[in-house]
């Protein structure tokens, strides 16, 4: 990532996904209730999801808006959207 700003952003969410996955394990070892556990790994499913889109943002800007190209070319274009895609599956 070339944004430090960005690098920041998503390294502090994925630290906090960890401490929720961690929360989710130590949940079901002291057999926490079903419902409550899938409400937990539903909220990391949206974090780990916000973290793609924060990444995959940060991706197509800095290839759409490179400084160094004049034009993106048709292939980089391509990449992009199956980037974009293959995140959205």
């Amino acid at each position: 990532m070339a944004n430090e700003a960005s690098q920041k952003k998503v390294i502090n969410r994925l630290k906090t996904i960890k401490g929720h996955i961690a929360g989710i394990e130590k949940m079901i070892e002291e057999g926490k209730c079903c419902d409550d556990v899938l409400v937990q790994i539903a909220a990391v499913k949206s974090s780990i999801n916000k973290v793609g889109v924060v990444i995959l943002e940060e991706y197509a800007m800095n290839c759409l808006f490179d400084d160094e190209k004049e034009e993106m070319d048709k292939e980089q274009m391509e990449k992009i959207i199956k980037s974009i895609l293959n995140y959205s599956k």
